[in-house]
């Protein structure tokens, strides 16, 4: 039996489940790992994707996890068959259905070979379910600080990359039973298919765009009816104005304000299916949205302006719209807060920041969807470079997080002030065309949600990149 003696080693765990709630699955070995004296840095993509060996099965969930511990590798590998065994995993046919499946993939710079240990793990280079959570935490560009250098393959493997380039690279995302999905409850969403429109519902009187429109509760469920049957696939509320200059209002307000139309839109006919979001940065309000069934959190402030935020959504479980925005609402214009040398690599970087602070405090990177900010903290300039320069700002990200880097990606140019000063239209009602312009500019360039007040008009427009970016593939 191999052992090693070091106070702490960096490893790599992949996780597999297809019996039972697998999201739940994945979301207990997580806390079980933690409390066990694993501490998750890093969270791959989460991946569904087809059984292999016995295909007659249900479909898998793969990912895998980067972190450190003082477990000894045998001792880890006890650890993990504890929280198999806690899950319900008896000993069935090999390769066969389970409630979980946790491999040790690579510990430290060591290679262990045992009667029961395989370090790494020995048929990593014939599986694309593992090679693609591998490769979002090691990425492709393998540097002398990454865990990758630990073991490259060699002869007819090359190395990591090699092998994910003859498993066919990410061209093999969202084919032959490998797609990249986020979890919303007990559901899965592939985001990749099209572009998701996302409307606006603000339930503030000072709104820049529609202020006191959507007040009352009948007029706020009438105009989410008329959103839906535009063809909106989420819908966004707010209970506080974020404009520039716009005055805070307190959890308490926010949630006044929200609360009873909750109450009565989530569960009009029409919504079934649909996707609901608050756009909030307190996390009471969070807490509370979410338990009366809202599906995300909309945090224009990227967990920065409550620093309970993200252990709030951690607890929560939900997905996470993170935005970039300097400052707050009150300040996020001011001169500094728009200084930039490099609008989209800052963007990216200060972005990737708030994601890695996220995921050490519990939130996975496969509930973040990333927001850069498009009228928070920009000038006119500032939000046109972001809107031509999204696939730049994934590059960036990527540098640091292949999985932070894939994440859906939601602009909101929609009626903003930026647009007016281009058209010269005071009136945010009449920026409608500008914004078709800009969210066909943002998708093309790879946006994956467009949150706007006109469903319909934009719908249009997204249909008809969807289709342009279709034509480019083919």
């Amino acid at each position: 039996m191999v052992e090693v003696h070091s106070p702490e080693e960096e490893v790599v765990i992949a996780l597999g489940s297809n019996v039972g709630n697998r999201i739940h699955n994945f979301d207990k070995a997580l806390s079980l790992m933690k409390k066990s004296g694993i501490t998750i840095t890093r969270h791959a993509c989460l991946y569904e994707t087809e059984p292999a060996y016995v295909t007659e099965q249900p479909l898998f969930l793969n990912s895998a996890i980067r972190g450190f511990t003082k477990l000894q590798p045998h001792e880890l590998l006890r650890v993990l068959k504890q929280i198999e065994k806690e899950l319900g995993r008896t000993e069935g046919i090999r390769y066969g259905p389970r409630p979980i499946d946790l491999d040790v993939l690579f510990y430290g710079k060591y290679s262990i070979k045992s009667e029961i240990l395989s370090i790494p793990h020995e048929r990593i280079w014939e599986r694309p379910f593992v090679v693609a959570p591998l490769i979002d935490l090691l990425g492709t560009s393998i540097d002398t600080d990454s865990v990758a250098t630990w073991h490259s393959f060699s002869g007819q493997f090359g190395g990591i990359s090699e092998v994910w380039k003859k498993l066919g690279g990410e061209s093999s995302i969202g084919k032959e039973g490998l797609r990249r999905v986020l979890p919303i409850g007990d559901h899965l969403w592939d985001w990749s298919k099209r572009t998701h429109v996302m409307g606006v519902l603000n339930l503030t009187p000072d709104s820049f765009s529609d202020g006191g429109k959507f007040i009352s509760v009948d007029a706020a469920v009438s105009h989410v009816r008329l959103m839906i049957s535009e063809g909106a696939d989420i819908i966004d509320i707010g209970g506080q104005s974020t404009r520039p200059l716009a005055p805070k209002v307190s959890a308490e307000e926010e949630l006044k304000r929200l609360m009873p139309v909750l109450k009565s839109v989530i569960n009009i006919p029409e919504a079934e299916g649909k996707l609901f979001s608050v756009d909030t940065y307190h996390s009471k309000v969070a807490s509370e949205v979410i338990a009366a069934g809202v599906h995300f959190v909309n945090d224009v402030s990227g967990g920065r302006l409550d620093t309970d935020m993200f252990s709030v959504v951690a607890g929560l479980g939900s997905p996470y719209i993170m935005m970039h925005m300097r400052g707050d609402p009150s300040t996020m214009q001011n001169k500094e807060n728009v200084s930039y040398e490099d609008v989209c690599k800052e963007v990216a970087n200060e972005l990737y920041s708030r994601v890695e602070e996220a995921e050490q405090s519990g939130i996975p990177s496969w509930r973040i969807i990333i927001d850069p900010g498009i009228g928070f903290s920009k000038t006119v300039e500032q939000n046109l470079e972001i809107l031509m320069g999204m696939q730049t700002i994934r590059k960036e990200i990527a540098h640091r997080s292949l999985a932070i880097s894939h994440a859906p990606m939601l602009i909101g140019p929609s009626r903003k002030s930026f647009l007016g000063k281009i058209c010269d239209r005071s009136d945010a009602t009449e920026r409608d065309p500008a914004t078709i312009a800009s969210v066909t500019a943002g998708i093309l360039a790879g946006a994956n949600i467009i949150r706007v007040h006109n469903v319909k008009d934009n719908l249009d427009a997204a249909k008809v990149c969807d289709a342009l970016l279709s034509q480019r593939r083919t």
